[in-house]
């Protein structure tokens, strides 16, 4: 039988709607996901709703997980690629787990920083003309 060590303190839902499935762990979801990936996906679970959308814009994660925009683009590229969530431009969504973790090749991986590095490029680029 399990000891509760501090039966005042034992967890709750209480408002929020948050999990994380045991089989994350079980299954190797956990271990195929780099620590930036896996910051941004503890956050975009802690942040959906029911449905498992969140509404953040790229600013807020990046101030309130503390990265640069090039670490935000490839978290989000690689969560996308593992199929844990779909992004529309401005809409997240937590997806179920798939049957098993998507493993990358080395060489599909290079491909994604190269695009990701594209991506920033234009941020920048489209930033400056903004503001210009």
């Amino acid at each position: 039988m399990k000891k509760i060590l501090n039966p005042d303190r034992i967890r709750r839902i209480n408002g929020g709607f948050s999990f994380i499935p045991h089989r994350f762990l079980g299954d190797g979801f956990l271990s195929s996901l780099q620590q930036k990936e896996l910051l941004l996906y503890l956050f975009l679970v802690i942040a959906s709703d029911r449905h498992g959308l969140s509404f953040y814009s790229y600013d807020a994660i990046c101030t309130l997980l503390q990265m640069r925009l090039d670490q935000y683009i490839a978290a989000r590229n690689g969560l996308i690629d593992k199929d844990l969530i779909a992004f529309d431009g401005t809409v997240f969504q937590v997806l179920d787990l798939p049957v098993r973790p998507v493993l990358l090749s080395s060489k599909e991986q290079a491909h994604n920083q190269t695009k990701n590095q594209i991506v920033v490029a234009q941020l920048i680029d489209h930033s400056l003309k903004t503001m210009g």
